[in-house]
C-alpha cells in the first residue's frame, strides 16, 4: 500500500505540528500521564490521516470497451432516472457513491473516452449523502465521450467535511480506466449520469471498490 501523492505535504505538515506540540508538553510539564496521553492521541490520529490518504495498487481486468467501472470506493446511495440540468439538460440515469471518511478517496476514470468537459462549481459544504448535495455543494463535473459518441457525465462532490478537490484531466485529455481521475479530501461523493439504455449492475446500500466494481454496462461498442 503506498502513498497518495496528494497526502504528502498535509502529512508532513501534521508531523511537524504533532512534534512540536508533544516536545512542548514534554519540555514544559516533563514526562507524566497528562503527555503520555497527548502522545498516544497524536499518534492515533496520525495514523488515521495516513490511513486516509492510502493509494492501493489496483489493475480493471473486466471488460474495458462497455463496462462502467467504479470511480470510488464506498456505498451506492442513489440509483435513479433524474433530470441532468448542468450538460444533458434531459434525463439520465443518476448512480451515486458516498464516500466515508474511512474510504479510499482517490478517483477512477469509469470509462476510456476523451475529456470534453471539465468544469468546477463553487458551493456549499452540507452532507454529501443528500441528493441536493449534486447541484448545491462545492464539486467539479467532467465529461467523458466514447469513441462511438456515448458520453457519461462524472460529479465529484465536497461534503461537509471534505474542502478540497481535486480534478486531474484538462478538456481533450484521453482518459483511461485505471487511472486516476482526481482526489476528495474527506468525507464527499461521486455521482455518475447514464444513458438511460445502461444496464445497472449494483443495488442500492451496496458496497463497492473503486476501478473494480462495475456498476453497468453501455450499449455495446465493437472494439476497433
Amino acid at each position: 500500500m503506498k502513498l497518495h501523492h496528494e497526502g504528502r505535504s498535509e502529512l508532513a505538515i501534521l508531523i511537524c505540528i504533532l512534534l512540536v506540540l508533544n516536545g512542548s508538553l514534554v519540555y514544559f510539564f516533563g514526562k507524566n500521564i497528562f503527555t503520555f496521553l497527548v502522545l498516544g492521541a497524536s499518534v492515533t490520529f496520525f495514523f488515521i490521516v495516513l490511513n486516509f490518504y492510502r493509494s492501493p495498487y489496483r489493475r480493471f481486468t473486466g471488460d474495458m470497451v462497455n463496462s462502467i467501472v467504479c470511480p470510488a470506493d464506498g456505498k451506492i446511495v442513489a440509483i435513479e432516472e433524474v433530470f441532468e440540468p448542468e450538460y444533458f439538460k434531459d434525463n439520465r440515469l443518476q448512480v451515486s457513491v458516498f464516500m466515508s471518511p474511512l474510504n479510499v478517496h482517490a478517483n477512477w476514470f469509469p470509462i476510456n473516452g476523451r475529456v470534453i468537459l471539465k468544469k468546477h462549481h463553487n458551493g456549499r459544504f452540507q452532507a454529501a449523502y443528500l441528493p441536493k448535495s449534486s447541484t448545491e455543494n462545492e464539486r467539479s463535473t467532467v465529461v467523458i465521450r466514447r469513441e462511438d459518441g456515448v458520453e457519461i457525465l462524472m460529479r465529484q462532490i465536497a461534503g461537509a467535511m471534505a474542502k478540497r478537490i481535486v480534478t486531474y484531466p484538462d478538456e481533450g485529455y484521453e482518459a483511461h480506466i485505471d487511472e486516476h481521475m482526481g482526489f476528495i479530501k474527506l468525507g464527499s461523493r461521486v455521482d455518475l449520469f447514464l444513458p438511460l439504455d445502461t444496464k445497472i449492475n449494483v443495488t442500492m446500500d451496496q458496497k463497492v471498490t473503486g476501478n473494480q466494481t462495475v456498476i453497468g454496462e453501455l450499449p455495446l461498442q465493437n472494439n476497433v
